[in-house]
């Protein structure tokens, strides 16, 4: 048997290369892959993790990688963080299933608690638990259907909701999560986001057009009475981290109240402390009917919930809602180390300092390379898009490029973008302002080397 090093906060905090990135060991295990694994399952970057904490990443080449990804905003509070791993260690010994539909237990409704506190709004809630962000989604649609009676939905353009049938109807982009997998499902209607930096008449058009332009669409096409929900990311993830303009998400919350329609905050990527609030809707006092979320609920265990109005969740028959392993108690131990976690270490507060220290950099980054046309994000989720100097086309190979030079310097970063031409930070909220800094440098010259 291999023995590896510990992780977590004891893995020393320091980007170490000791091979060329992926070293040998990662490309023997990946010919041992390509024999094993479906084709369709792709991997960023092709280095096999040993061991990680805080923000680095441990290969089984002894190399040491500071971590941009956070494993998509899912170890928001570090890998293998104590709260979280002594939780799941002390629950695994006591039991590891039952299903919460034949034998309850207190984590699940421990779990459900914290979600009634944490998200917003003071009115009186109902949680229901999930494995994925997609069937949290999928479960938040149900909900709205049941209790409006109402059968369409509203999403927007460049948002991404899942790969179950539903969420890939939800989802924009085509390549890879729609291709070949169609038919979808039916009766969902897509709006335009506001997305000022390709908004056709410019930023400041988008902050005063797009809100009407979205109202007058769902009048005309849909019917708002034909409307059960409308589903948005307060802030955009695998679409590029576009953030609408100040007012948007708030005037269609209101827009949707005014009509009954179930506003849904699709929070899977943003939530938990990722934009600086608990929960990127409170940055402007949106209170959602329904919260979906998952990624950074549980420090890296599988868990998503829906959490909405008492009166909306209720409204779903006994056995309406569930399956066999939603709400795991393991899955549900690591979720309360997490919250437990974020609170006592303020990471919050951790998220917005790491904004306010990326921000400066990259923007000072913009201005000299060209090819960088907008620099955006909120607390710890920042984004570059990158086009042809001077025009919006995008630019995906530079963005792939450049990408592909922060890993082999050992920095890990991640991609997305309906064009494939946005790079996206989403470190740790406990990673150290020095490693912060030095994949911040890593960047700079990989944009100088393109």
């Amino acid at each position: 048997m291999t023995a590896f090093p510990v992780g977590g906060p004891e893995l020393p905090q320091r980007r170490n290369l000791v091979t060329e990135i992926p070293g040998p060991t990662s490309r023997a295990l990946t010919q041992r892959r390509a024999g094993a694994v479906a084709r369709g399952v792709s991997s960023s970057l092709p280095v096999f993790v040993t061991a990680a904490g805080g923000g680095v990443l441990l290969d089984a080449d002894g190399n040491s990688l500071i971590d941009f990804g956070s494993g998509i905003a899912v170890t928001s509070v570090g890998n293998a963080a104590p709260r979280v791993a002594s939780r799941v260690a002390s629950q695994a010994a006591s039991f590891t299933h039952t299903c919460f539909m034949v034998t309850p237990y207190e984590g699940y409704v421990e779990v459900c608690e914290e979600l009634a506190r944490r998200t917003p709004g003071s009115h009186e809630k109902r949680s229901a638990l999930f494995n994925s962000g997609a069937e949290a989604v999928e479960n938040a649609i149900k909900v709205a259907r049941h209790a409006t009676g109402r059968t369409a939905v509203v999403a927007f353009d460049h948002a991404y909701h899942g790969r179950t049938n539903l969420t890939m109807a939800l989802t924009a982009k085509n390549m890879p999560y729609k291709q070949g997998f169609g038919p979808f499902a039916p009766e969902i209607y897509r709006v335009p986001m506001a997305y000022p930096l390709r908004w056709p008449d410019g930023p400041d058009a988008c902050r005063a057009e797009a809100l009407e332009v979205v109202k007058d669409l769902i009048h005309a096409q849909v019917g708002e009475s034909n409307v059960a929900a409308v589903i948005i990311e307060p802030i955009q993830g695998e679409g590029g981290f576009i953030v609408p303009p100040p007012g948007f998400v708030a005037g269609l919350a209101a827009f949707c109240a005014s009509h009954g329609i179930v506003f849904i905050a699709d929070e899977i990527q943003t939530g938990f402390c990722r934009t600086g609030d608990w929960f990127a809707c409170e940055h402007e006092g949106v209170v959602p009917d329904l919260i979906t979320t998952a990624k950074g609920i549980a420090g890296g265990l599988p868990l998503a919930a829906v959490t909405g109005r008492a009166g909306l969740m209720d409204a779903v028959h006994p056995g309406g809602l569930g399956g066999t392993y939603g709400g795991n108690p393991v899955a549900c131990a690591a979720a309360l180390g997490a919250i437990e976690t974020m609170a006592a270490e303020d990471l919050a507060g951790r998220a917005r300092r790491i904004g306010d220290i990326m921000l400066p950099r990259l923007r000072k980054l913009a201005e000299q390379f060209p090819v960088i046309a907008d620099v955006r994000g909120r607390g710890a989720m920042i984004a570059v898009e990158l086009t042809r100097p001077g025009t919006l086309e995008p630019d995906a190979a530079a963005t792939a490029a450049v990408a592909a030079a922060c890993h082999k310097a050992g920095l890990v970063v991640l991609a997305c973008g309906t064009f494939g031409n946005v790079l996206r930070f989403l470190p740790p909220l406990v990673i150290g302002e020095d490693l912060l800094e030095e994949g911040l440098g890593i960047l700079e010259d990989a944009f100088s080397a393109l």
